[in-house]
C-alpha cells in the first residue's frame, strides 16, 4: 500500500488578496483546500502545511525605498509571527484540526520550496525559530511515498516544492484546481516544467 501525504504550500494571508504579496484567487483557493481536506482526510496518511516565515531574509525583501523587481526582490511579506504569516483563516476554519505538521521556511533567506524548510517541533510553534527535521527527512520517517501538492503560488512555491518532491524520489501530483498562480503565462510554463520533470498535473 502506497502511503500518501497532502502538502499544502504557503496558504497564508500574505499571499492572498489584502496581503503583502497577493495572488488573485488566493482567498478562494484557501477555502477550496480546506473543503478538499475536510472531505478527503481519509485519503492521506499525513497532512503537512508550509509557511513562508521570514525573520530577516536579507535582500529577499526589497530594501526600504527601493522598488522590488519581483524576480529576486519582493515586497515585505510572510513576516514571522504576524497574522499574515499564519495559516489562512479559511483553511483553519474548515480543516485546521486535520493538519498534522507545519513546515516553516525562509527564516533568514529566500526559500521557494517547502523542502527548504523544517518541521515545527513539539513546542506547537511558540518559538519563532523552528528546530525540527527537514521536510524530506520527515516524510521518509513517516513512510510517505507519494505527495499531492496544492497551495500558492502555482508558478512559484508550488512549482518549486513539487519539483523538489519529484527530485527527492516522491511520486508527485499537483492538484491544479487547488492552486492559484500569479499570471497565466508563467503558470502555463510551470505546468510544462512540472510535467517534464515527471510530476502529474491533474485536478482534485
Amino acid at each position: 500500500m502506497t502511503h500518501t501525504a497532502l502538502l499544502i504550500v504557503d496558504t497564508q494571508p500574505t499571499f492572498c488578496e489584502g496581503g503583502g504579496l497577493p495572488v488573485e484567487g488566493g482567498n478562494a483557493v484557501a477555502a477550496r483546500i480546506g473543503d478538499h481536506l475536510a472531505a478527503h482526510r481519509d485519503d492521506y496518511d499525513l497532512v503537512v502545511a508550509s509557511q513562508d516565515w521570514h525573520l530577516d531574509p536579507g535582500d529577499h525583501w526589497a530594501p526600504e525605498g527601493t522598488a522590488p523587481d519581483f524576480v529576486t526582490t519582493w515586497p515585505r511579506h510572510g513576516e514571522a509571527g504576524s497574522d499574515e504569516a499564519a495559516l489562512h483563516p479559511a483553511l483553519v476554519e474548515r480543516a485546521g484540526g486535520l493538519i498534522d505538521d507545519v513546515v516553516r521556511k525562509g527564516m533568514d533567506r529566500a526559500a521557494y520550496s517547502a523542502f527548504e524548510g523544517v518541521v515545527v517541533d513539539d513546542d506547537g510553534g511558540a518559538s519563532l525559530v523552528p528546530s525540527g527535521p527537514p521536510l524530506a527527512e520527515h516524510l521518509r520517517a513517516k513512510g510517505i511515498e507519494r505527495l499531492d501538492v496544492v497551495g500558492i503560488a502555482t508558478d512559484h512555491c508550488v512549482r518549486m516544492s513539487a519539483l523538489d518532491a519529484a527530485a527527492a524520489g516522491f511520486e508527485t501530483r499537483v492538484l491544479l484546481d487547488l492552486t492559484a498562480g500569479v499570471a497565466p503565462e508563467t503558470t502555463a510554463a510551470a505546468i510544462e516544467e512540472l510535467r517534464a520533470a515527471g510530476v502529474e498535473v491533474t485536478t482534485s
